[in-house]
């Protein structure tokens, strides 16, 4: 028994098998998890590979043999049963192989509510916390005055006020007309720090 399913790339060189939580909904927020924790991915670096493992591993437990990972043979060969394999580049899922049919994708745990009990799993030193719970907005609705998420060396990410709205200097390399800043660093010469400038199409707000 289980809810086995099992994680390659494309390049199929290494195969990550969960006993449980192999549904397509509990695969997708442990790769989003990887994703908003900033790491890199398995297809562009060993780390991920083992990033991945310690998100799953530290949901699981580390009691019985719920997570394994293993050099990639064939499909059929990795057919673990149940959700079959699932193929990512980056942190998305961009193909299936072998579900088993009749197959209806499990749908049995919201995307939200997921990314915080992995989080929660997770050392407490290491945990997204309080970022999970803010209002995913667009980066250019954010106004002066907002508090919004900025993402640390190491992952983290902390609360910091928008300074100012981008007035078309050139900042390292970056235009920065209409693009907001935070007050990360450097005080009140913040907009001279390209690191400051909010550069994602998404932005996490401190709800007002």
């Amino acid at each position: 028994m289980g809810n086995r399913a099992v994680i390659t790339t494309e390049k199929r060189d290494l195969g990550v098998y969960l006993h449980w939580n192999g549904g397509r909904d509990s695969v997708e927020a442990f790769l989003r998890y990887c994703d908003l924790r900033g790491f890199r991915s398995p297809d562009t670096d060993e780390y991920g590979w083992a990033r991945l493992c310690q998100v799953i591993a530290n949901f699981m437990g580390a009691g019985g043999l719920s997570v394994g990972i293993s050099r990639y043979t064939t499909d059929k060969a990795m057919d673990p049963g149940d959700n079959g394999i699932f193929v990512i580049r980056g942190w998305e899922v961009v193909d299936r192989v072998y579900p088993y049919a009749p197959f209806k994708e499990e749908d049995e745990y919201p995307l939200d509510a997921m990314l915080l009990e992995i989080d929660a799993a997770q050392p407490q030193d290491q945990q997204l916390g309080d970022f999970l719970l803010a209002e995913e907005v667009p980066t250019a609705s954010v106004e002066i005055g907002d508090v919004v998420y900025m993402q640390q060396v190491g992952g983290r990410y902390r609360p910091f006020p928008v300074a100012g709205i981008g007035d078309g200097r050139v900042v390292n390399g970056l235009d920065t007309a209409g693009v907001p800043y935070a007050r990360m660093y450097n005080g009140d010469e913040c907009a001279g720090n390209v690191n400051n400038y909010l550069r994602t199409p998404t932005v996490r707000r401190v709800p007002k």
